[in-house]
């Protein structure tokens, strides 16, 4: 019987069997290009860190060399803020209204993006040009009608004429209708061989499918609610109605100010949408990423 020629088995090791990743190599440009990273962003974190540092330094001015490190901490500021103003009800009128704000146009532009991406009809393109054009006009424009509008129908000094201005914005059809044709149209092709209807395609797959510029276009539009100053200071006329910039504002004197509770109530106004941010920053690059946004 001839000698069988065996080949000698391969070597293995303990390790996994993937080949290891090659490590970056640290060059000079490398290191320099962190360093100024990492110098913007203390750049752009000092603000915020001077406002938390001068709300807890009672009798801090804006006059004073800035400073990291607070003289004597308390949170006296704090508990004048919400004790010289309705801030607890402040701060659940502008909760409220941007919850709602967000809500609505979450709703409206998705349907509104899935009838100019998905839906054929005539104008559809001209109609689209003209709803984003609108997004040039500022609100100062818009200030006189929407307010004699608003008087018309009674909703001065009203929660729901506060509103019904951003029910429905040109900027969250932009951003979802540019995700809404990021979806295959085949899948819809595919529902519609299986009977669904565009209310089943719509919420079935199309809504799945754009969950990333959903949370983008939440944020963006909590933010701007939240932070809306020109038409809640126009619209709402009671204190108790009044939301938290409107609020902030009216703590600055004409001579002289609080600037520990200015800032302290900036604080306030940052954390719900540092909370909303931080659970949606997973889907926020890429909602940017897939809406043309970049």
């Amino acid at each position: 019987m001839p000698d069988v020629a065996t080949r000698p088995a391969p070597a293995t090791t303990s390790g996994s069997s993937a080949p290891a990743r090659p490590r970056p190599r640290i060059t000079v440009g490398r290191v320099a290009l962190h360093l100024v990273v990492v110098a913007g962003a203390l750049v752009m974190l000092f603000p915020f860190a001077w406002a938390v540092v001068t709300s807890i330094s009672p009798g801090s001015g804006l006059t004073a060399t800035p400073s990291l490190i607070p003289d004597q901490p308390s949170l006296s500021a704090y508990v004048e803020l919400f004790t010289r103003l309705p801030f607890a009800r402040v701060t659940l009128n502008s909760l409220g209204l941007a919850v709602a704000a967000t809500l609505l146009q979450m709703t409206t532009g998705a349907m509104a993006a899935y009838a100019f991406s998905r839906l054929d009809f005539r104008g559809r393109d001209a109609l689209f040009a003209v709803y984003l054009a609108t997004m040039m006009v500022p609100l100062q424009v818009l200030i006189v009608p929407l307010f004699a509008e608003m008087k018309t129908f009674g909703l001065i000094d009203s929660y729901l004429g506060a509103l019904l201005p951003t029910v429905s914005t040109a900027f969250a059809v932009f951003l979802l209708r540019q995700a809404v044709n990021q979806v295959p149209r085949e899948l819809d092709e595919a529902a519609t061989l299986d009977g669904a209807g565009h209310w089943r395609i719509f919420t079935r797959i199309v809504l799945p499918n754009i969950r990333p510029a959903l949370a983008t276009l939440a944020v963006f539009a909590f933010m701007q609610s939240w932070n809306a100053f020109l038409w809640p200071l126009i619209i709402l006329r009671s204190p108790q109605r009044q939301t938290f910039p409107v609020a902030l504002q009216a703590l600055q004197g004409q001579y002289t100010t609080q600037w520990d509770v200015v800032m302290a109530g900036s604080v306030v106004s940052i954390l719900p949408m540092l909370a909303l941010y931080v659970l949606a920053q997973r889907y926020v690059v890429q909602g940017v990423a897939s809406s043309g946004l970049k």
